[in-house]
């Protein structure tokens, strides 16, 4: 069993790999023209609900892995609190690219949710590469 749930949490890994393209792709934004915005934001909509299902996926599989081992209460609260951080991040990004969705459909400005689709997945992928390093070096 533990093989199998370490399977799934490698595969759930993999998923949430979406957060580390996230800011690369986000910063295309600003130079493409209006119906190429539409498309890309409606693109990250699906990946980050694909993202946001890794989650939980990496969630349920490392409460068995972490009940099968032995790691210190801190450091079991800190990698909880950092997923559900991710996960609110992930989100509150989905309003700003369902924002340039709605903007671009109708040729108006959406820079202001651009700017906050950029600046929110820059901290998802920080908190994301924080998660691995602390996975790697549980205290």
């Amino acid at each position: 069993m533990t093989t199998f749930m370490l399977f799934l949490h490698v595969l759930g890994a993999t998923g949430m790999g979406i957060y580390v393209l996230l800011p690369f792709v986000a910063g295309k934004f600003k130079q493409l023209s209006t119906p190429s915005q539409e498309g890309l934001a409606s693109g990250l909509l699906t990946a980050g609900r694909i993202g946001q299902f890794a989650l939980v996926l990496q969630l349920l599989t490392g409460g068995y892995l972490i009940s099968q081992g032995d790691y210190g209460t801190s450091w079991m609260i800190t990698i909880i609190v950092l997923f559900v951080a991710i996960g609110a991040i992930s989100g509150i990004l989905q309003g700003p690219l369902k924002r340039i969705v709605a903007a671009t459909s109708n040729n108006q400005d959406a820079s202001g949710a651009i700017s906050r689709v950029q600046t929110l997945s820059l901290l998802a992928v920080v908190l994301f590469l924080v998660v691995l390093w602390l996975m790697k070096n549980p205290w």
